[in-house]
């Protein structure tokens, strides 16, 4: 059928009359002009994707009628223009394509219709750690034992980049997934087919939304839901409700992005914006550069919205030239956004669109800061940084507490590293890491770190030498600008010289700290710190010694690793004495807004991101030398301990199930608020004493060879042992923080998997009983794979955050959700109890079931598969079953 939209398609350049465009405003419809930016996105892709099939008139008409409809729970489809993924998710992506080639052919199929339609960029960031720093060579040889671990890794991907068409491979080395994303993969207009049309993304990592700093639509997926869109399946979402967050006022001369962001993170989880858009406008947003804008964006995922987008204005276009974009693409960007009314003038009031809600910030009151000790949100003013630290230390054990004794606060520990003798308190700084696309994407933060340095160098000051310190870029342009400035050698005189080019410390792979460090922090059970320039500070997450880690900007990492405590007040106390005798405070040090800019200037120019990104798909020499199979199956070697067939298709047939009622389940774990992805399914290191580890032992394995639980997640053996294989998992059933539960029947205590393993076993299905934003944090899809294998069937939880609640319907795992006012406690229940939950026939959105109980007592919870189709995911027992079934018939 022809899209019934084509009277409003037209030309953008006479001189191109090939080229064409879908031009919204002939729709001559007061409500376009009344749409949020970012709900207008949305609408192109609904009039250009309209075939009255996937995409329907009835669609745009809901997306046109958003200020009614917002709140309706409408669902709408969207069809993302590109795919972004890293190799930590891109992997088990890759590993399911090539599984569901094998089962479209066994079903008859051509295994050939497993392939993504629509670009997919896959840039390989999280494998690199930092196992050596503080070394002229560091760098090398992290690279060289990064493609030591991960060489089989590599040759799978590079496999999948011949097998699959539209796929591309940024290799190892060249920058983290969302810097790339802004400075080079980001198109902002599209001139594909003959027409020119607005950039969108979604991405299998979470931080995906920092690209809506330049004013394109993304968000992170789960890698399920990933995978069905590059099949060509549109995302079914809930038209979602618009906050206008309005910028106003000047920030402070000291003032970095990272104070804004963490400010704005706080303020926004206050407000409450989970599962809704974010759309900043004001005149303050044009105080704010891409870079500042694209950190605030970056962190979307703390403060809990799908989205937080900055529609394009002039200094985007500005941005655009200065990232080395070509002179042709800047002329159609900007025409085209104009023509169809999506570029911004913040400073003109009639543009204001209309929002569901405005909350404000106005820049001059943001302060410095740093949020911690567990979790993002937990905003603190640099200046209330020891007070807040040491009441940390004696409130109850908590996401704001430690529970040492009062009489421990002071305690110390003496160590010997390299012939010098150091001690350790509560609050000694033991990891500082200049880290993650956050910050490292922003040239006024990294100047202005490289220019602290300078001045702290100059003033006698230096970094402890026991302290794990590194500067990991985003991208080779951050290097390049550092050295061309003079900075460079300034930061590599303080320790924070170049480890890396990727997540690093942010994503847990920090890598060992000194084994005298380690020792002291165990011996006198020390609160040990990490700071980092990071997005995440989850238990757990960054280093397993350091119980508190602290989000900062890249100059405060420095300050504080100098200071080599977080117990200090920066205004009162020094840093510390330099060999003259001489007490040098942070504010003689730092750097102002002014001096970062002038140096920003002259160094930051299109030449170093046109030279940088001209060779990114073939500078890596070690990457081109790996060969590859070209077969379009996947030859699976059974020794393999990183890609193996996952069994989620295993007896599939072309006829579906019709779902049963769960009978008699038990609880597997019971936990309370904020369990995290990185509780249920942890990227970091595999403990030795693990089930994992104990697996790869079997499998011949030395300790030294085990990498990380995110580098073998195309192992499906390997993840589920690895699930809720977290340290500092707290489970209800035990008195202390540890991955083990209590196996009812026996009343024993196991590990996790061992535990779900004896209950297979037996037959018996099980649960999982959470409370509040139940999988906040990474969108990785292992959080719903690996409770899939252990056999749980449902997840009741008070609320989920959005991507995981997605994870779970895409693996057929049933999101139950207390009705308002209920909660585990309310409702008396230990997680002792057998749960029967009752599945009617037939099931819309939203369903409320009944659950029984063993006890006699029953109660209601409602299945939270908010849209048609995620039902009908269900009834084929997960999404990628469904695709395979579709592709079958093709």
């Amino acid at each position: 059928m022809s899209n019934p939209y084509e009277h409003i398609v037209e030309v953008l350049d006479p001189q191109k009359p090939d080229h064409k465009f879908y031009n919204l405003s002939k729709l001559k419809d007061h409500r376009y002009e009344r749409l949020p930016f970012s709900i207008r996105v949305l609408l192109e892709a609904a009039v250009r994707n309209c075939d009255e099939f996937l995409v329907k008139q009835a669609d745009v008409e809901s997306i046109l009628n958003w200020k009614e409809t917002q709140s309706w729970g409408v669902e709408v489809p969207f069809r993302p223009a590109r795919v972004i993924l890293q190799d930590f998710t891109g992997v088990p992506a890759v590993v399911d394509f090539a599984a569901m080639r094998d089962a479209v052919k066994k079903l008859g199929g051509d295994p050939e219709n497993i392939n993504p339609v629509c670009p997919a960029d896959l840039v390989i960031d999280h494998s690199i750690q930092v196992d050596f720093n503080r070394k002229s060579d560091s760098l090398q040889k992290n690279q060289d034992l990064e493609f030591e671990r991960n060489r089989e890794r590599f040759e799978f991907l590079k496999w999948g980049s011949k097998a699959f068409r539209n796929m591309r491979i940024i290799p190892p080395g060249s920058g983290i997934v969302h810097q790339v994303n802004l400075e080079y993969l980001a198109r902002v207009v599209f001139d594909q087919d003959g027409f020119y049309y607005p950039d969108s993304v979604v991405g299998t990592d979470s931080h995906t939304t920092m690209i809506d700093g330049l004013g394109v639509l993304g968000w992170g997926v789960g890698g399920i839901e990933a995978e069905a869109v590059m099949l060509g399946q549109p995302i079914s979402m809930v038209l979602p409700e618009v906050i206008g967050y309005r910028v106003k006022g000047k920030p402070d001369k000291l003032i970095t992005s990272t104070d804004i962001v963490l400010t704005v993170t706080k303020h926004l989880r206050q407000v409450g914006v989970v599962g809704k858009f974010v759309e900043f406008f004001g005149p303050g947003v044009a105080e704010l550069s891409i870079a500042d804008r694209a950190t605030i964006a970056n962190m979307c995922p703390e403060y809990g919205a799908t989205a937080a987008f900055f529609p394009v204005d002039h200094i985007s276009m500005k941005y655009l030239e200065q990232t080395g974009r070509e002179p042709e693409k800047l002329s159609y960007i900007s025409q085209y956004l104009q023509a169809v009314g999506m570029f911004r003038d913040y400073s003109d009031v009639s543009q204001d669109p209309d929002f569901t809600q405005v909350v404000e910030l106005d820049l001059g009151t943001v302060v410095p800061c740093c949020s911690g000790p567990k979790r993002p949100h937990d905003k603190v003013a640099v200046s209330e940084m020891k007070k807040d630290f040491e009441t940390c230390l004696g409130a109850k054990q908590g996401f704001k507490g430690f529970q040492v004794a009062p009489d421990h606060h002071a305690a110390t520990v003496s160590f010997q590293y390299n012939g010098e003798k150091f001690s350790l308190s509560h609050g000694s700084v033991v990891i500082a890491a200049i880290t993650s696309c956050t910050n490292t994407s922003n040239p006024s933060v990294m100047l202005g770190a490289g220019l602290l340095a300078k001045k702290a160098i100059q003033a006698g000051l230096n970094v402890k030498p026991y302290i794990k310190t590194s500067l990991s870029p985003g991208s080779g342009v951050v290097t390049y600008y550092l050295k061309e400035s003079g900075v460079m050698s300034y930061l590599t005189e303080l320790g924070f010289e170049v480890v890396g080019y990727g997540c690093m410390t942010c994503i847990g792979n920090s890598g060992p700290l000194p084994e005298s460090v380690v020792e002291a922090i165990t011996q006198g059970d020390l609160v040990a710190v990490g700071v980092l320039s990071g997005n995440r500070n989850f238990e757990g997450r960054v280093h397993p010694n350091t119980r508190a880690n602290y989000l900062a900007s890249p100059p405060l990492v420095i300050a504080y690793a100098i200071a080599g405590t977080v117990r200090i007040d920066f205004e009162k106390e020094p840093l510390a004495v330099n060999p003259q005798g001489k007490e040098i405070f942070l504010r003689d040090i730092w750097p102002t807004r002014e001096e970062i800019q002038e140096v920003e200037r002259d160094f930051v120019i299109p030449a170093m991101f046109k030279e940088v990104y001209a060779k990114i798909e073939n500078m890596n020499e070690r990457w081109n030398s790996l060969k590859a199979p070209s077969d379009k199956l996947y030859t699976w070697d059974p020794k393999s301990t990183y890609i193996k067939s996952p069994p989620f298709f295993d007896g599939l047939t072309r006829e579906l199930q019709p779902p049963k009622s769960i009978t008699d389940a038990y609880v597997l774990l019971n936990f309370g608020d904020s369990v995290t992805t990185d509780h249920i399914s942890p990227a970091g290191n595999i403990a030795r004493n693990s089930p994992a580890a104990r697996y790869l032992t079997s499998r011949g394995l030395n300790p030294r060879d085990f990498n990380s639980y995110g580098s073998r997640r195309g192992n499906d053996a390997v993840m589920a042992r690895g699930t809720f294989a977290n340290i500092r998992l707290l489970n209800k059933f035990l008195n202390k923080q540890g991955p083990r539960t209590v196996h009812l029947p026996s009343e024993e205590t196991l590990d996790v998997f061992d535990a779900a393993e004896r209950y297979q076993q037996a037959g018996v299905p099980l649960l999982v009983l959470a409370g509040k934003e139940y999988g906040s944090g990474s969108s990785r899809d292992w959080a719903a794979k690996g409770p899939f294998l252990l056999g749980i069937k449902a997840v009741l939880a008070e609320s989920y955050e959005r991507i995981h609640r997605s994870n779970l319907v895409g693996m057929g795992i049933i999101p139950l959700e207390y009705l308002p006012g209920d909660t585990a406690e309310s409702l008396g229940l230990t997680g002792r109890e057998r749960y029967t939950i009752v599945i009617p026939e037939r099931l819309t959105p939203r369903t409320v079931v009944d659950i029984k109980l063993d006890t006699g007592k029953s109660f209601q919870a409602r299945m939270r598969f908010d849209t048609d189709v995620e039902l009908t995911y269900f009834h084929h027992g997960g999404i990628l079953n469904y695709m395979i079934r579709k592709m079958s018939d093709k």
